[in-house]
C-alpha cells in the first residue's frame, strides 16, 4: 500500500491511499498520515489495519495533484520542531569511492587510506550483524527539523553560502514514536538527500555543514518493509533536456549494513525516542552527479524514481539570497 497527503484549499489534509499501479482514494475521517500513524502506533494495530477501519471514499487523481502542486511532504508534524531529519552514510556497496577519492585529493593520502574508506570497511565487517548481535555504528549526521521538509515539486533552496547543491538519490525510513516512546516504522519513501559536495571536499570535517539543507522525500509512502533489492533512477533535467541520468541502487542487497543495524544506531539514543515525535532517517546512496562532474544550476530540477515506492520525486534547485545575519547583546 501507498499512502500520501494532498493541500486542500482550506489548509486541511486529505491522505490518499492506493496498491502500485491502481488509483488512489481518499481516507474517510484521516486528519493528517501522522495522525493515522500515531492512532495505529498507540492501539498495536497495523497502519494498514487503521486505514482500512477508517474505509475509502472519493477517488484523487495523484497525477492532477502533482501538476496542481497540491502534494505535501507525505508525512508532517503539527510542530515541524518534532520531525527529525537525519541519515547515514557509507552505506552502501560502492558508496565510498567518490568520497574516499575526493578526500583522498585533499588530504594528501593514498586512496583507500583516509577515514571514509575505515569506516566503509568497517561497515563491511560488522554493518549486518547476525540476530541478538550489536553491530558496528554508521556514520550519521543531522540534516534539520521539519522546517527543513520540502513537498515533493516543490523548491529545494540551496543558501547563498552554499558551494554546491547536489541530488542524493536515497531510500527513506519514516518513523513515529508512540505515546510509550517505542519507534514504529510506517514504511520507506524515495528521498533527495540534498547536500553541499564540495564543502564536504574541503575536509571531511565539513560534512555536518554540507547537510545542513533541506530535503524532500515521497510524493508516496511505500508502507510496510523494503524489498531487498531496489533498482531506481536518478535524473537532472536542464532546459527541458535530459542533463544526466543515472540508474542507483538501494536495499539490503545491495547494502553494507541492514536496515535493522542502521535503525537501532539511532533510536538507541533516548532523544531520538520522545514520544509524539517523527523521524525521517535516510539511508545513503553510492550515486550522485557530483561524482560525474555535473556543477548543478539553478532552475535545474532533480527526478529520482523507483517503480516500487510510487510516483518520481521531482524538485527544482533554487538559490536564497544573502541573509544579513546580526547578533545583538542583549
Amino acid at each position: 500500500m501507498l499512502i500520501s497527503q494532498v493541500k486542500n484549499n482550506d489548509g486541511s489534509i486529505t491522505v490518499a491511499v492506493r496498491e502500485l499501479g491502481e488509483g488512489a482514494r481518499a481516507v474517510k475521517g484521516a486528519t493528517s498520515v501522522y495522525a493515522l500513524a500515531m492512532e495505529a502506533a498507540n492501539s498495536g494495530r497495523s497502519l494498514k489495519a487503521v486505514v482500512e477501519a477508517h474505509g475509502l471514499g472519493e477517488d484523487i487523481d495523484l497525477q492532477d495533484v502533482y501538476a496542481k502542486g497540491l502534494f505535501l511532504p507525505p508525512i508532517t508534524h503539527p510542530d515541524a520542531a518534532h520531525l527529525h531529519l537525519t541519515g547515514t552514510g557509507l552505506t552502501h556497496l560502492g558508496s565510498a569511492s567518490t568520497r574516499d577519492a575526493m578526500h583522498a585529493a585533499v588530504s594528501k593520502v593514498e586512496e583507500g587510506a583516509t577515514d571514509t574508506m575505515k569506516m566503509f570497511k568497517m561497515g563491511l565487517e560488522g554493518g549486518k550483524p547476525k540476530p541478538g548481535e550489536k553491530g558496528v555504528q554508521p556514520e550519521w549526521f543531522y540534516k534539520g527539523n521539519g522546517s527543513q521538509t520540502v513537498a515533493p515539486g516543490g523548491d529545494l533552496v540551496s543558501p547563498s553560502f552554499a558551494q554546491d547543491g547536489g541530488e542524493e538519490p536515497e531510500m527513506a525510513g519514516i518513523y513515529v514514536i508512540s505515546d510509550k516512546g517505542a519507534p514504529f516504522r510506517i514504511g520507506f519513501a524515495v528521498a533527495n538527500e540534498f547536500s553541499d559536495h564540495v564543502t564536504e571536499r574541503v575536509n571531511y570535517l565539513y560534512l555536518a555543514h554540507s547537510k545542513l539543507r533541506p530535503a524532500s522525500f515521497g510524493p508516496e509512502i511505500r508502507i510496510g518493509e523494503a524489498p531487498a533489492d531496489i533498482r531506481g533512477t536518478s535524473r537532472i533535467i536542464r532546459g527541458g533536456a535530459v542533463l544526466w541520468e543515472k540508474p542507483f541502487l538501494s536495499g539490503e542487497a545491495n547494502m553494507s549494513h541492514s536496515f535493522a543495524n542502521l535503525e537501532y544506531h539511532h533510536f538507541k539514543y533516548g532523544i531520538f525516542r520522545a514520544p509524539g515525535d517523527v523521524h525521517v532517517h535516510m539511508f545513503g546512496t553510492a550515486t550522485l552527479s557530483f561524482g560525474d562532474g555535473i556543477k548543478t544550476e539553478a532552475g535545474d530540477i532533480f527526478e529520482i524514481e523507483a517503480s516500487e515506492f510510487g510516483l518520481p520525486l521531482r524538485n527544482t534547485l533554487a538559490i536564497a539570497g544573502e541573509d544579513e545575519i546580526t547578533i545583538s547583546q542583549l
